[in-house]
């Protein structure tokens, strides 16, 4: 609570223009500067400065829609969407900031705080100040520090950039190591630019290399191939990139990597969502003899694939199969396409069966699922559900609802 009340201070101030110099002093009760308060008060700066009018009511998590192009920066242009003037002024402020807790504080920055004005300035994409600000503090960077950037930079869309800042790190006296890399080839594949990113694999492959590849390589490849795969809309281009991601996966095998359930996952995914359900099992039971142990997401796969072919019995076996087998329990990701399914194909008392086993084993309904079963039965007129049931559904329903609303409060009940 005293953090979060300094850094509503320090955020107040920052947005009245008051300067950083020896008019702003702390109080003397105050205990002092720490690390953990500077590194609260850097990483709120983003949010009250750099949010643009369409983030408002946005999650506050890492976990956004990722760019699918490449976005082009020029030396003068900030991030679309953004009023420049109030990242003009965040950046100002939070360098006055971090030159003022220095210099009138009596604070020595670390590494931590170094990285925390880092992803600031590489949030507001203003590299030239980034640039100047790492070959000031060249003794407190370190490579953590640059992959830190790469990440920044990728989830901006800006690959070039995350690239450039690859290749600086000699100029730094930094040492790439191998998340340093995946931090890259994930910027890349996240863009689509998979040339590149092959490139730099290849270079790790090589005999003597500095850093060699590892599984989440191999995986962060597949998993994107997969995915943009269904991204182009293209039944050529869909084959290209699932046998792009078949040979990896055999690429990665013939290098002597043993697959994770993360890699076996992603392959799945990818073969059922492309149709591809005969390979899908040659994989599956490939995972079962490694003795990789299968979990919820990759039943889930199979799952959807058989909802949608309307072979609703087969997903529900795959269902019976995860539960017998005890490698995970379903939830509502497990039943929500059956139900779904069940519906459409006129099956409304088994899909009521479904939602009910579902509530019973601890899950909420969404409630565009819980209202199609009500319509639908209500149109054979049938209730299917009790006073206590239906109370139990719709409070669950509102607590989830009551909780979203605590993070994106500007969202609107549908009515």
């Amino acid at each position: 609570m005293a953090s979060q009340t300094l850094v509503l201070q320090v955020m107040a101030a920052m947005l009245q223009l008051r300067p950083f110099s020896t008019s702003l002093s702390p109080s003397p009760r105050f205990p002092g500067w720490t690390t953990n308060s500077i590194l609260s008060i850097l990483a709120a700066i983003p949010s009250f400065f750099f949010l643009s009018t369409r983030s408002i009511g946005r999650q506050p998590t890492t976990r956004h829609r990722s760019p699918l192009k490449p976005r082009p920066l020029r030396l003068h242009t900030l991030a679309v969407h953004r009023d420049p003037s109030r990242i003009h002024l965040g950046v100002s402020q939070a360098l006055a900031f971090y030159s003022w807790v220095e210099s009138h504080c009596g604070f020595i920055h670390n590494e931590s705080t170094c990285r925390a004005m880092c992803r600031i300035l590489a949030k507001s994409n203003n590299l030239r100040i980034l640039w100047r600000f790492l070959r000031s503090n060249q003794t407190l960077v370190t490579t953590t520090t640059i992959t830190s950037i790469i990440k920044v930079l990728g989830d901006e869309g800006l690959a070039k950039e995350a690239l450039a800042a690859f290749y600086r790190m000699k100029q730094l006296h930094c040492k790439p190591d191998v998340i340093a890399y995946n931090t890259l080839i994930s910027a890349l594949c996240r863009i689509g630019d998979f040339k590149t990113a092959r490139s730099l694999l290849e270079q790790m492959e090589l005999p003597g290399a500095r850093c060699s590849p590892d599984t989440y390589t191999y995986t962060i490849l597949i998993g994107y191939y997969c995915r943009r795969s269904m991204e182009t809309g293209c039944r050529k281009a869909i084959r290209r990139r699932i046998w792009e991601a078949n040979h990896m996966f055999r690429r990665m095998l013939f290098k002597g990597f043993v697959p994770d359930v993360v890699t076996y996952n992603c392959l799945i995914n990818g073969l059922c969502k492309s149709y591809r359900i005969e390979r899908a099992h040659e994989v599956f039971d490939e995972m079962l003899q490694r003795g990789c142990v299968p979990n919820r997401v990759t039943y889930n796969s199979f799952i959807r694939y058989y909802s949608v072919v309307n072979e609703v019995d087969k997903g529900v076996e795959m269902m019976r199969a995860m539960v017998a087998r005890n490698h995970g329990m379903p939830t509502s990701s497990s039943y929500t396409p059956i139900i779904h399914s069940l519906c459409e194909a006129g099956r409304v008392e088994e899909a009521r069966d479904f939602l009910v086993e579902m509530v019973r084993f601890g899950s909420v309904p969404r409630e565009y699922t819980y209202k199609l079963v009500c319509d639908a039965l209500r149109r054979l007129g049938e209730d299917g559900f009790g006073a206590d049931l239906r109370r139990r559904i719709e409070d669950g329903i509102d607590a989830r609802f009551r909780s979203v609303m605590r993070v994106k409060p500007i969202m609107q009940r549908p009515k």
